[in-house]
């Protein structure tokens, strides 16, 4: 019996990438070496920033312009609210401590009065007597 040989389309495209890739990788990888790569990419990378650079001063001159706040004033305002917020709550903390205090020593007041009372009501019914 004679096998026959079957056409495998992948097994050939698999082939084709593993050649293929093997050969990019070496190029890509000879090109990322060297000193020229590099002196570009920072090139890019300082247009980048010099770009942004711009932009930023572009938007804040729109804003002053149009007189929306900025990034940085609403974070300030932000900061102020949370500062706001936070002393609010130690005040009410404060109030709370001195609203029980405050109880308390009512409290006794009632107590030291009900006393008085019951020893005027002895005096009273002394004089009586």
């Amino acid at each position: 019996m004679s096998q026959t040989a079957t056409l495998d389309p992948f097994k050939i495209w698999k082939d084709m990438y593993e050649k293929t890739e093997s050969t990019w990788r070496g190029a890509i990888q000879d090109t990322l070496g060297t000193e020229q790569f590099a002196q570009g990419l920072g090139q890019v990378q300082n247009q980048y920033v010099q770009y942004q650079e711009m932009v930023n001063t572009f938007t804040e001159s729109y804003l002053k312009q149009a007189n929306i706040p900025s990034r940085e004033e609403i974070a300030k305002v932000a900061s102020l609210i949370i500062n706001v917020d936070t002393k609010i709550d130690d005040m009410e903390d404060l109030i709370d401590e001195q609203k029980q205090a405050t109880s308390n020593e009512i409290d006794q007041l009632k107590k030291d009065v009900i006393n008085i009372n019951h020893k005027l009501d002895q005096v009273l019914e002394l004089l009586k007597k």
